[in-house]
């Protein structure tokens, strides 16, 4: 098991806890955590992170997919990547939902299983760096030849900008048939009670994908929420409705 920091997205005012971050660095912490709703994004606080840290691994828990186009988010990722030296940055990628997709982003719906499935091999492709990037996808295509195209687009050499060992992670609450099949890793189970019914649904994505994947290289991330007292019921008065509790340290995979 490793250790993780989440360290959320803003209230009214945000911070970087710069100083909480580097502590969880110098402790032996795996990874730091960071995430956006309708308010701070969660890549920007990364980069900071990267320049203020070493080696703690900086993760996207979750980036929404409708922020961003495939190909940006990819190039973000590598950036900041890159910056921090190599072999840092986790991409946590979701959908959200209509409310947001449609409200916030002034987006179609569409079908969040094809969407993501494109969005996560596109992004593969970009960091590949095997030909310039073309995809024709159920929901997302590469270059694009939908209404009001020029037809004129053309697909991009792609820049050289560094490796990853880390792979997007597929982090949707819904589908966890998609984690398997196209992910790296998945979290946020253990809050349904989940865990004994992992093994089965993850199976049947394994299956989907018609590759190698199996629990053995799947990555589970958890984010169990913790407090520090001095006494257990002190602990349990704090985890009662109406007692929020913002989610800061916990095992995350």
């Amino acid at each position: 098991m490793k250790l993780g920091l989440h360290i959320g997205y803003s209230g009214a005012h945000y911070e970087v806890p710069v100083e909480l971050v580097q502590k969880a660095e110098k402790l032996g912490y795996s990874s730091v955590w960071t995430a956006e709703a309708y308010g701070t994004d969660a890549m920007t606080p990364l980069a900071f992170l990267a320049a203020k840290t070493e080696r703690i691994k900086l993760g996207t828990a979750i980036i929404q997919l409708a922020a961003r186009t495939p190909a940006n988010a990819a190039m973000q990722a590598a950036t900041i990547d890159t910056m921090a030296g190599g072999d840092r940055f986790i991409t946590g990628i979701g959908v959200s939902g209509p409310q947001i997709v449609e409200g916030w982003y002034g987006q179609p719906w569409g079908r969040p299983y094809y969407r993501i499935k494109d969005y996560v091999a596109i992004m593969r492709k970009v960091w590949k760096r095997e030909a310039p990037v073309e995809h024709q996808g159920e929901e997302i295509s590469l270059p694009f030849t939908g209404e009001g195209a020029l037809g004129v687009g053309k697909p991009p050499v792609i820049l050289h900008m560094g490796q990853f060992a880390d792979l997007p992670r597929h982090r949707q609450r819904g589908d966890r048939q998609a984690h398997g099949e196209i992910a790296d890793g998945g979290c946020r189970w253990v809050r349904a009670g989940l865990p004994a019914r992992i093994p089965a649904e993850l199976e049947e994505g394994f299956r989907r994908a018609g590759s190698s994947k199996s629990l053995k290289n799947f990555e589970i991330r958890l984010p169990p929420m913790w407090r520090s007292t001095t006494t257990i019921q002190e602990a349990l008065d704090k985890l009662k409705p109406g007692r929020p509790l913002r989610r800061r340290h916990g095992p995350q995979g």
